[in-house]
């Protein structure tokens, strides 16, 4: 951190401060936390050990919940351990790490979506070079640059909040270290840092919806020419992934594309999308998916017969 900074702990002020309530969220949300795991966990093992399931989508789908288990894994568990302690704090370097993989696995999963949304268009509007154009290889390069994309975004993050002198005040006014709230701590003007945050993540999440939307818009006016069951097939499919982006990138535009500030309603939003979103997405995909359930159904049954004997 900055030499000029003679803060080493911040308190983090929390969600709610009723200590009933408190109490109760600590079970719901240890629940979702566990829901999550285990659902997204699940995923990544019955993809992995599954022959019916080795198409560049579900490849994508087993990274996605792998990053949706270390996304979430950066935020709710000292959050839940926080919700029953009096008093909550995270030292200076802490906070700044706990910022790094946030954005880290944040930014990947935004481009694994976008992976995985062009991974449809190739399927639905290139079907005889689907193959060709998604191979083993290309599938393993587009998410090595998903991982290599959140690297650097989250190093210009880190980069502009090492440079921040804190001096005082050391209450931090979330639930979990974010920039807004840190840049709220500095004792300098931030309104630069604001503005390249606001560039640097807002402009990822807008441009990455907007190639998103434009995907699904060619892939719905190709899907004319198809038959009234591969339409079906392919807006299911369709239908999964896009629910899963607008819960994401709805509240993350909400939060990084306007200037640096924090509103009361900021702490509702992350809450959304840092503990309930990761457990939301394994069940969205295989509600909707026939062929991810009796994968599933298989694994549980080998399990089950396994146990057995």
């Amino acid at each position: 951190m900055a030499n000029t900074s003679n803060v080493t702990e911040l308190i983090i002020i929390g969600l709610f401060q009723d200590p009933e309530v408190q109490r109760v969220c600590f079970v719901v949300f240890l629940l979702v936390y566990l829901a999550t795991m285990v659902g997204n966990g699940l995923i990544v093992l019955t993809v992995n050990v599954s022959k019916s399931l080795h198409s560049p989508m579900y490849f994508f789908l087993s990274y996605l919940s792998l990053v949706e288990i270390t996304y979430s894994s950066t935020v709710v568990p000292k959050f839940i351990t926080d919700l029953l302690a009096k008093i909550r704090t995270i030292s200076l370097e802490g906070c700044v790490a706990q910022i790094f993989f946030f954005h880290f696995f944040g930014v990947t999963e935004i481009f694994l979506l976008t992976v995985m949304a062009y991974d449809r268009y190739v399927a639905i509007c290139k079907p005889l070079h689907y193959r060709n154009i998604m191979s083993r290889s290309v599938c393993r390069l587009l998410v090595a640059g998903s991982w290599f994309g959140g690297i650097i975004h989250s190093m210009v993050q880190i980069l502009v909040a090492v440079q921040l002198p804190f001096c005082g005040p050391n209450v931090i006014d979330h639930y979990f270290c974010d920039l807004h709230p840190l840049f709220k701590l500095a004792c300098t003007d931030t309104s630069v840092e604001g503005v390249i945050v606001l560039a640097n993540s807002g402009l990822i999440s807008v441009f990455s919806f907007f190639i998103l939307v434009t995907s699904y818009i060619v892939i719905l006016f190709n899907l004319r020419n198809h038959s009234a069951e591969g339409r079906r097939k392919a807006l299911s499919t369709c239908a999964s992934h896009i629910t899963v982006v607008l819960l994401f990138f709805g509240p993350a535009i909400f939060l990084y594309m306007r200037p640096s500030s924090t509103f009361t309603e900021d702490k509702l939003v992350a809450v959304f999308y840092t503990v309930v979103t990761p457990m939301l997405n394994p069940i969205i995909y295989t509600l909707r998916n026939a062929e991810v359930k009796n994968a599933m159904r298989k694994l549980w049954g080998k399990k089950v017969n396994s146990g057995v004997e």
